[in-house]
């Protein structure tokens, strides 16, 4: 069945965002950074997290994408010395992301240009209140996605889905900023500068 008149009018808009706008994002970074932006996203959420390390799982919850492309994506990260990997200190099933103070240095490098393509490409041309709409929208298009991948969802599984492996690093990611912000003051770190890299 055909979609109607209105439902066609808001979904070729939203398909040619979605090829367009990554599109421009990652020739921004490719030509002034020389990295994708999928890269760009490895480190920036590296730059986020407590000593600037999540676990592979975690890490490709929030970058969005699959733990095998990854897992190629920090290989060429390491050869170029931005990212290491070693064990879980706590459990050594799993492998940690670590961001080196090289990689560290070029998410530091790299985030102003692209906050400003951000801006321009979509911060910019939205009102406040589209802005937060926007927000909600993704977040509810993302969910139903993420639910329809795995409608059983089955608890026994550790990694049922994104959307629950996302939910999870994030939460780790808030209790460690929510701990340590009330007695300390933010240092010019991995918290702060983190969050401009990632233009969230």
């Amino acid at each position: 069945m055909w979609l109607s008149a209105d439902e066609q009018a808001a979904w070729r808009p939203f398909i040619a965002l979605l090829f367009r706008l990554p599109a421009a994002l990652d020739a921004q970074l490719q030509r002034d950074a020389g990295i994708s932006h999928f890269e760009y996203l490895v480190l920036a959420n590296l730059s986020e997290a407590p000593d600037r390390t999540l676990r592979m799982s975690d890490l490709a919850a929030l970058a969005s994408g699959s733990l095998s492309r990854l897992s190629h994506v920090v290989s060429r990260l390491e050869a170029r010395g931005w990212v290491r990997r070693e064990p879980c200190p706590g459990d050594g099933r799993y492998i940690n992301a670590v961001l080196t103070e090289d990689g560290w240095a070029k998410v530091t490098a790299t985030a102003p240009g692209h906050v400003a393509a951000v801006r321009a490409l979509l911060i910019d041309v939205l009102t406040p209140q589209q802005l937060q709409d926007f927000g909600a929208i993704s977040s509810a298009v993302l969910q139903g996605k993420d639910q329809n991948d795995d409608p059983e969802r089955t608890v026994a599984s550790p990694q049922r889905n994104r959307l629950t492996a996302l939910t999870g690093a994030a939460g780790r990611l808030a209790a460690w900023r929510a701990a340590r912000l009330p007695r300390t003051r933010v240092r010019p770190g991995p918290g702060r500068a983190g969050r401009a890299a990632s233009a969230r």
